[in-house]
């Protein structure tokens, strides 16, 4: 598998680090938790990480390199950062399919409790890397600590047993001579099999579906730097008459857990900050592969697997023998992360965008207030920015790059809210972050549980802090609503 690379082309830059000021609640799991803890499960205590630090990732240069377009494709070659060779590796990787036992292409350890054998199950349409119409399972219950029927009764969130994420397969092959046990699908609870009941009273089930997310040009989204985020929620308030306020959360970087953060923006809890984070998370929670960052196998509904587990966590990495990497001892998880970062950003289908009515439906996008959240320009960090708490810093080929990904990577409250709490405050369990619109075309189901089928539905479902745009869209001619999709067809 390959190492994280950058390429530095000739450029002195001084790195002004400023004071860390932001104080929002971060990441429930404390940072003196060594990278061995259920990764499916949040450990939601607002005093954990209130105070952690982050850096505002801001560069002064002499000479800053003027802003290009990033470049973007449907066509599964690099934007760069790597070369194709290299890239084409570890997009191989991103497809292997895992296997339960071990043998001749990989080291096996499937599940035993996990959703898909292979990275590009869920991320694949047009091509690896971008989305799918696979979904996954959420579940967890309200618990009220006083009577129900009270109006300032303000519930807590508490994960399904083993954590909120419900696998929907799991291997049934036991190791011989273990102690008989009975099998380990999950379903979402109650399991009355298993010793799991329905909420009681003073409780109520959650329940959500989440789709699976583009991950085509997220090596830009990462090069984001942090006083990027933190300036796009400060001006919302006043681009939106007091009815936007993006929150940015503060997450650990799992690859340097010091006791510092980042301003999170991958997944739709924004859970993580940097890629190889996010690609280690979905290693052990969908494809139930162990790894350097998540040593510890998942639960199935708090239930051991170890019966069914036939492949050590406690393998050292094949490249540091004083590395334990679980299952993943080729470091799976540097290729997928290096194969993500070398993605070109989704493209806009070319001939839709140039049509009269896309034009029109982009101006009315922006005069409807849809963009104060679907920010249509961002730009990344400089070349030479360190980024990730110092654990990776911005090559040539991903910074001072113009994205066009449609969101802020904050989260809001708009009414559709899942009621999952991952990583942040109380409150943060309805809200979702702004769905990027960025190749939204090639998907076929909506907003973050896939149940809205059209372009119309989903921004029927838009409330709280979207309820203007929403109602402002609605009171406009049948004509202006479709010059409005068909813009949103472009993308």
């Amino acid at each position: 598998m390959k190492s994280l690379k950058t390429s530095l082309v000739g450029l002195v830059v001084l790195l002004l680090l400023l004071p860390a000021v932001y104080n929002q609640v971060a990441h429930s799991q404390a940072p003196k938790d060594p990278p061995t803890g259920q990764a499916n499960v949040a450990l939601t205590n607002d005093e954990t990480e209130r105070d952690c630090p982050i850096e505002p990732e801001v560069v002064l240069c002499r000479l800053c390199p003027r802003a290009t377009e990033a470049p973007t494709g449907f066509d599964d070659q690099t934007n760069g950062f790597i070369p194709q060779p290299d890239h084409d590796a570890n997009r191989a990787t991103f497809e292997v399919r895992d296997q339960i036992l071990p043998d001749h292409i990989q080291g096996g350890g499937l599940g035993p409790v996990y959703n898909a054998q292979s990275c590009a199950e869920c991320h694949q349409n047009p091509v690896s890397g971008a989305v799918s119409q696979i979904t996954e399972l959420r579940a967890g219950r309200l618990i009220f600590p006083c009577d129900i029927t009270q109006v300032d009764c303000d519930p807590f969130f508490q994960d399904a047993p083993g954590g909120s994420l419900i696998n929907d397969r799991a291997v049934d092959m036991r190791i011989p001579n273990a102690p008989l046990q009975a099998n380990i699908q999950e379903r979402v609870p109650p399991l009355f099999s298993a010793g799991i009941n329905p909420a009681g009273t003073n409780e109520q089930d959650v329940r959500t579906a989440r789709t699976s997310l583009n991950l085509l040009g997220d090596g830009f989204v990462e090069a984001i730097a942090n006083q990027t985020l933190l300036d796009i929620a400060a001006a919302q308030p006043g681009l939106s008459n007091n009815e936007v306020h993006g929150l940015p959360i503060n997450v650990p970087v799992e690859e340097r857990r010091d006791g510092r953060c980042r301003i999170g923006r991958f997944g739709h809890k924004d859970q993580h900050a940097s890629l190889l984070s996010f690609s280690g998370d979905a290693y052990i929670n969908e494809i139930g592969i162990t790894n350097r960052l998540f040593l510890a196998e998942n639960t199935s509904l708090g239930r051991s697997v170890a019966n069914f587990d036939f492949v050590s966590d406690s393998q050292p990495c094949a490249n540091d023998p004083n590395v334990i990497c679980g299952e993943d001892t080729e470091n799976d998880i540097d290729a997928f992360t290096d194969f993500v970062r070398s993605t070109k950003a989704p493209p806009r289908d070319a001939v839709i965008a140039a049509t009269t009515e896309a034009g029109k439906g982009e101006t009315l996008f922006k005069d409807l207030g849809c963009a104060v959240c679907h920010q249509d320009r961002i730009v990344t960090a400089p070349r030479g920015t360190s980024i990730n708490l110092g654990a990776f810093i911005v090559p040539t080929e991903l910074g001072s790059k113009i994205i066009h990904p449609y969101s802020d990577f904050l989260l809001h409250d708009i009414g559709t809210g899942d009621g999952i709490r991952q990583n942040g405050r109380a409150e943060t369990r309805l809200m979702v972050r702004t769905a990027p619109l960025w190749g939204v075309r090639t998907h076929t189901r909506l907003m973050h549980d896939g149940a809205s089928l059209t372009f119309k539905d989903a921004i029927a479902r838009h409330h709280g802090e979207a309820e203007t745009p929403r109602a402002k869209f609605f009171s406009r001619s049948d004509a202006d609503q479709r010059n409005l999709i068909i813009f949103l067809e472009s993308l």
